[in-house]
């Protein structure tokens, strides 16, 4: 793509006469005049194209660090409206250490029991899913027939 400088003055020229076209539009709907909307200038559009003061920005960032604050239980903002969540301080869905302690007497004394009963259950020596001697054997006969068939069906 090969654009030369003229065309570069050209397209450069046309972005700054919208840019003050749509300043002027703005600003005869909205009442008000428009700021430059640089990207880097501290009152940059939002997402939604609002503009955010200095002060309001401010406001903004006391309000989040004040709920930061309550958040991590510290008392340096002003108390927040209920909006039916957990208390601040309370973690949700941990247990406390009193529901811990209960919780591993009751493990300890299931593990006990079982420990105690274990004697009168009937253990099976063999384990689930492994072949007797004569399941082994039917098997190897099986596979044996099997090869000894695709042997003689390869040499036809």
């Amino acid at each position: 793509m090969d654009i030369s400088v003229k065309e570069l003055q050209e397209a450069i020229s046309i972005r700054q006469q919208i840019d003050n076209l749509q300043r002027r539009l703005s600003s005869l709907l909205r009442g008000t005049p428009q700021r430059a909307t640089s990207p880097t200038s501290p009152t940059a559009p939002t997402a939604a194209g609002r503009f955010f003061s200095p002060a309001t920005r401010a406001k903004l960032a006391a309000a989040a660090r004040a709920r930061w604050a309550r958040r991590r239980g510290t008392g340096a903002a002003a108390p927040a409206k209920s909006t039916g969540s957990a208390a601040p301080g309370k973690r949700k869905g941990q247990l406390t250490p009193a529901g811990r302690r209960k919780l591993s007497q009751l493990m300890k004394a299931r593990w006990a029991a079982r420990r105690k009963a274990g004697g009168k259950q009937k253990s099976s020596s063999r384990k689930k899913g492994a072949l007797t001697p004569a399941g082994r054997k039917r098997l190897s006969e099986l596979m044996k027939a099997r090869w000894a068939a695709r042997r003689k069906a390869g040499s036809k």
